[in-house]
């Protein structure tokens, strides 16, 4: 065949939109009105909030915890940026910054955060408290530890929703302090304010299923006899209809199988009681070594600009050797429902996967 001038210009442009990636060519988002995975070379435990026309995102930094803000989430790498917090020394909350979320909660914002003294069986959620109308103006400053009345037990994954007039908090806990395991809970609690629970803790959910019992195995990734490393964490709620939907993350962020579970309730249903939860007995969203990308977790949703489409914003590797590090990146991709009102995440998209932007951009 014979290549015409305006063929030749077209695969020019095409070629120029592309980049090389493990010696393959992957196409850029040169696609105008499209976007492509990851939004961010790197971040963990990615959450957004919407609040007046923006989108708010933060990722775990470790040592502080930074704000960015943006119209367009899948521009995120051009979003404005600010660190927000830096803890001084010496303090409870000083060391290991993980997941980090914030709300606008009656006009003031608040910031949810696990953290520990430099000992990892110290980790509790904490509670930033920032008046201004602009979150990236006034001052973030402590406004105490997030406690359960049932005692001061190990806490991370801290998520504040409201249902019906009320807010909830909900996080991933041990059942009392260290005795030798490390079985991860979700549990749920309402609110009495900001910073405050009004309830005792009710749990929702514990590793049960082998997909949320995976951990290193030198033989693979599977279980192993010893010390028990049992994961239900990152929960989140996304509403739709009359269902609320717990997503959660289960098994080791250190394997490739890291994946999210799904907790099912009524609206109308007492949330403060475990029997209005029913649990789906396989992972909703796991893994996709065809497409390259592991260890699929630690999300959060969000809107559309024009509030007619939902979509995921989750962590994951390239690799499936790349664990729990600095390897993790945010990726972004629509959900579907199914006609019995049940969300559909479908596979995680490949990194050279040319994605729609939200509506209304």
């Amino acid at each position: 065949m014979k290549l015409t001038r305006p063929l030749l210009l077209t695969l020019a442009v095409l070629v120029a939109g592309c980049t090389f990636r493990n010696g393959k060519m992957e196409a850029d988002a040169i696609l105008e009105g499209h976007f492509s995975n990851p939004l961010l070379p790197s971040g963990a435990d990615p959450w957004v909030f919407t609040h007046d026309g923006y989108y708010y995102y933060t990722n775990t930094l470790q040592d502080s915890i930074g704000l960015w803000r943006t119209k367009d989430l899948a521009d995120l790498k051009n979003a404005e940026y600010k660190t927000v917090f830096i803890p001084e020394s010496g303090k409870p909350f000083s060391y290991e910054l993980w997941a980090p979320e914030i709300m606008n909660i009656s006009g003031k914002w608040y910031f949810y955060f696990a953290a520990d003294d430099g000992d990892h069986f110290n980790h509790r959620i904490w509670v930033l408290e920032n008046p201004s109308a602009d979150p990236f103006l006034g001052e973030f400053t402590m406004k105490g530890k997030l406690t359960a009345d049932v005692g001061d037990n190990w806490a991370i994954d801290g998520s504040v929703f409201e249902h019906m007039g009320d807010h909830y908090f909900i996080w991933s806990g041990w059942l009392e302090p260290h005795d030798g395991t490390e079985i991860q809970r979700i549990y749920i609690a309402r609110m009495e304010n900001p910073w405050t629970l009004a309830t005792e803790r009710v749990e929702l959910s514990r590793a049960e299923y082998d997909w949320e019992r995976i951990y290193k195995n030198p033989e693979g990734w599977n279980n192993e006899p010893g010390h028990i490393v049992y994961v239900n964490e990152g929960p989140e709620v996304l509403k739709h209809a009359d269902k609320l939907f717990l997503i959660y993350s289960a098994s080791g962020c250190w394997t490739p199988h890291y994946c999210l579970g799904m907790l099912t309730a009524d609206a109308e249903a007492d949330l403060l009681d475990a029997s209005s939860w029913t649990k789906n007995p396989e992972p909703v969203f796991s893994h996709s070594p065809e497409n390259g990308v592991y260890g699929t977790g630690h999300n959060s949703f969000f809107k559309s600009p024009d509030g007619t489409e939902d979509w995921i914003i989750y962590h994951a590797n390239d690799q499936a050797d790349q664990g729990c590090g600095e390897f993790r990146s945010p990726r972004a991709q629509l959900i579907k429902w199914r006609d019995d009102g049940t969300p559909d995440f479908g596979i995680p998209l490949a990194a050279s996967t040319m994605i729609r932007k939200p509506s209304g951009l």
